[in-house]
């Protein structure tokens, strides 16, 4: 049986929606979760759900918390924090992944420090499974590094790789590194350097991927800096948005429109379950020595409990020594600069 430990404090709607969100994990996935947070506020919200003797919950306490707007240091002095504790808890063996909606930087804190990176792993990454007319595609890094080395990029790219065949079944991905222009030479220093180590390790790189094929469906992985696909990621979501407001604010317009509407709604609900992050639950660690799952900070009971199936899945694939198989064997010794 599963362990996983989730910050229940941590996100805009805590701890109600996390404790409910963990209900919902224990009774739907038969994982036992470890609840970490203030015993009291959790134990208030079991009572509501009818959930106090559930066997699989039990609650481990914690009375500091993690504010959103508070430095990523701050957690690591912090000990007492539900971020810290439930991080520990899966360093010591006591849980098998960590789940939280917090503060992003200090979960990649506790992820880096506290869980830690496998041995083969320079640096870990965020990996997002974007949606694209044929599937999906992997953008990595996503913000857990702003400032990058070739040889991080080239392993990005075996975690890319590693998650698209592993988890989104997709064999032999092709993967790009994201760039102005599709030719090679053309990008930054960073671009232009990594580009070669990327064609001689013995992955499907098909080079430069530009912004618009990041949800084309043309490459299966595509690699950047954090910085750059920080930005990307929350462009696209700010986008989304804008587009279904102003679509609504179309239908409005006339009787014509809110009919046409009507006719399309099952095509609008398939189109807003894919670009629904509740659905996806949450974005992973990638390289962390256990499962580490991000996810929104207005995560909802069912963003947690798809958060928790999320680091379910990274187990039951045995996610990471695939990792550290592929890294040892798609990266030549040249490109290891």
């Amino acid at each position: 049986m599963l362990t996983i430990a989730v910050d229940c404090m941590g996100g805009d709607y805590a701890p109600r929606e996390i404790v409910k969100g963990c209900v919902l994990a224990a009774r739907e996935l038969g994982y036992r979760i470890l609840l970490v947070g203030d015993e009291e506020q959790i134990k208030r919200v079991l009572k509501e759900e009818k959930a106090l003797n559930e066997p699989l919950l039990e609650v481990v306490h914690a009375p500091e918390t993690v504010a959103m707007n508070e430095p990523p240091s701050v957690v690591l002095k912090r000990k007492d924090s539900s971020l810290f504790v439930a991080a520990k808890l899966v360093r010591e063996g006591k849980a098998e992944g960590l789940v939280s909606a917090g503060n992003t930087g200090a979960v990649l804190a506790v992820g880096k420090f506290v869980v830690g990176a496998e041995n083969e792993v320079e640096r870990p990454a965020i990996g997002v499974a974007l949606p694209n007319p044929k599937g999906k595609t992997v953008l990595i890094d996503v913000g857990a590094n702003v400032d990058c080395k070739p040889k991080h990029l080239v392993q990005f790219a075996v975690m890319g790789h590693t998650y698209a065949e592993s988890l989104l079944g997709i064999k032999n991905p092709r993967v790009g590194i994201l760039s102005i222009g599709e030719e090679e030479g053309k990008g930054n220093e960073l671009v232009k350097e990594t580009y070669p180590l990327l064609k001689q390790t013995k992955l499907n790189f098909l080079g430069n991927a530009e912004g618009r094929d990041i949800y084309s469906g043309n490459f299966d992985v595509i690699v950047c800096d954090g910085f750059v696909g920080n930005v990307i990621l929350k462009a696209s979501e700010s986008l989304g948005m804008a587009v279904l407001h102003m679509i609504k604010e179309e239908i409005k317009k006339s009787w014509l429109a809110r009919l046409g509407a009507l006719l399309m709604m099952p095509a609008l609900n398939n189109f807003r379950r894919k670009a629904d992050f509740t659905e996806y639950g949450g974005i992973p660690l990638l390289g962390a020595k256990k499962p580490v799952i991000i996810t929104h900070g207005r995560a909802n009971a069912k963003a947690i409990k798809n958060a928790v199936r999320v680091a379910g899945e990274f187990l039951h694939t045995n996610f990471n020594d695939t990792l550290v198989k592929n890294l040892k064997e798609l990266i030549p010794q040249e490109a290891r600069v």
